[in-house]
């Protein structure tokens, strides 16, 4: 199985719901995105799929939630925009996009340098 994968970033507001603690107020991050795709095979060019277009695909739908106080999006509107909820939606959409000669594999979405969260199908 080969996997390519590409990094993104966006940056936008959240205020966890729920959340007995400092996040429950509202309050920004620099979101770090790495989506990996796979496949058992390269296409023509030797790639699972081009980074350029992977790229594009993502940051198409990442727009919706850059420099957005993502409570206030309609992705977020009944679910907690953690960074799981974050990674899946992200997930799903891009997803819905790809080539069909390539899969998703996982999205991972920091917060911090030092916190991720990863959102992968069974």
């Amino acid at each position: 199985m080969f996997e390519a994968m590409i990094v993104t970033e966006f940056n936008s507001a959240h205020r966890l719901r729920n959340y007995n603690g400092k996040c429950e107020n509202l309050h920004g991050h620099n979101w770090r995105v790495e989506v990996l795709v796979c496949s058992p095979e390269l296409d023509r060019n030797g790639f699972v799929v081009d980074f350029v277009k992977l790229k594009k695909i993502t940051n198409t739908f990442i727009k919706n939630l850059d420099h957005k106080v993502l409570n206030g999006t309609p992705f977020f509107k009944k679910i907690n925009p953690s960074a799981e909820n974050i990674a899946q939606l992200i997930y799903n959409n891009v997803k819905k996009k790809l080539p069909k000669s390539c899969s998703m594999s996982s999205v991972s979405v920091w917060e911090t340098n030092a916190n991720c969260a990863t959102y992968r199908e069974e």
